[in-house]
């Protein structure tokens, strides 16, 4: 799987509060279980675990991983 690397626009806004992101310390995600959609950004670590724990984006397999299997 190949990954373009990219920065996002000076004005770019978190996707959970709309802050702009190079205001803050700037994550950028990608989820590649769903086709490695277009990234995400969040304006810091506080946003981006809001917008998990609002998702429900914890369960699941995220939280019963096993590597050998």
């Amino acid at each position: 799987m190949s990954t373009t690397v990219s920065t996002p626009d000076a004005d770019e806004s978190c996707a959970y509060c709309g802050s702009r992101i190079f205001d803050h310390d700037p994550i950028c995600v990608r989820d590649c279980d769903d086709g490695c959609g277009s990234p995400r950004y969040f304006c810091n670590y506080a946003c981006l675990s809001a917008h998990v724990d609002e998702n429900d984006l914890t369960a699941g397999n995220a939280c019963e991983w096993t590597p050998g299997e």
